[in-house]
């Protein structure tokens, strides 16, 4: 896969006027408790709730007619396919969503909304990829892949390049890492701007594959285990791995419980909403921020969308 600047600036040139430009705040509370100085990107303010927009229209917006009358199938645990499912319905295509079991509700429920159909298959994403990809054959459908392409890549570049836009001199970037498409995306951006800039991936101990990878040289088989962050839950891809490995200086994980404490943090200390998979990043700099002490950083809240009964627990532990 090959994905450059130019690429990113084409996507950023396409989704004006499309997608949310979203703010990069400081956070003075962030940054007393982590000794470094910290912006915040919000994309759990963007359209559909998560960043996942950007690659998905910018995919779609390049079919060709006949790929547009075929419609789209693709794999979710949720964000990628309520992003595919608005795209679909701005560009007049028809859109499958295949769900792991277990996707949350509110997930579902907007994926349906935006006039998608979706279909509950798997236990996990990857399980639920392999049946999205053997439909897409059958039907004729075309895939979308929610990472492993490279317009999609280039599209969730877009946040990178934001982030240095607004604040050029960023020592650091922290990044929420899932099948790899946005901090792929974003280390293309930041390293073509500032090579000098530490591009850092976050995952759940969860779902380590990245982590594991990274430690090994090669991709690994992974064990999974029950997780508040499902976005990030699920293998990685040849080619992002490649990718990765050019622009992505390190990766990092965190518990599940520091997890949970970022999502009630964020909650209590800015009133913002941040879903498990969006809240790795803070969870790093709040649990391991001595590591960026004195550094600007730049830090990615991926996604907002959490379901009610989980946001009720975290208000209950707080209480």
């Amino acid at each position: 896969m090959k994905v450059q600047l130019s690429d990113i600036l084409l996507a950023q040139r396409m989704l004006s006027g499309v997608v949310v430009r979203t703010p990069l705040m400081y956070s003075e509370p962030l940054s007393r408790y982590s000794g470094a100085s910290v912006w915040v990107k919000g994309e759990n303010w963007q359209t559909t709730g998560s960043f996942k927009l950007r690659g998905a229209y910018y995919k779609m917006a390049q079919l060709s007619l006949e790929e547009r009358e075929r419609g789209v199938i693709t794999a979710s645990a949720g964000n990628h396919g309520l992003a595919v499912a608005w795209a679909g319905r701005l560009l007049g295509v028809s859109v499958v969503v295949v769900a792991p079991r277990g996707t949350p509700k509110t997930k579902l429920e907007g994926i349906a909304q935006y006039g998608a159909e979706v279909i509950a298959q798997g236990g996990y994403y990857d399980e639920a990829e392999t049946v999205a990809q053997e439909m897409a054959l059958a039907t004729k459908r075309v895939y979308v892949h929610a990472f492993e392409d490279a317009a999609v890549v280039a599209g969730q570049g877009t946040v990178g390049l934001e982030m240095l836009l607004d604040q050029p001199d960023l020592d650091a970037i922290v990044v929420p890492a899932g099948g790899g498409g946005l901090i792929c995306g974003i280390g293309v951006a930041a390293k073509a701007i500032n090579p000098a800039v530490e591009v850092v991936g976050v995952q759940s101990e969860a779902s380590p594959a990245w982590h594991a990878a990274w430690s090994a040289g090669k991709m690994v088989d992974v064990e999974y285990q029950p997780t508040w962050g499902e976005g990030l839950l699920g293998g990685i891809g040849e080619e992002n791995f490649t990718l990765a490995r050019q622009v992505v200086d390190r990766f990092e994980l965190v518990t599940e419980e520091q997890m949970k404490a970022a999502m009630r943090w964020a909650l209590e200390t800015h009133h913002w909403v941040v879903e498990g998979s969006g809240a790795v990043g803070l969870a790093y700099l709040l649990y391991h921020g001595g590591e960026m002490r004195g550094r600007r950083v730049g830090v990615v809240i991926t996604g907002g969308n959490l379901d009610v009964s989980r946001l009720r627990e975290l208000i209950a532990v707080a209480e």
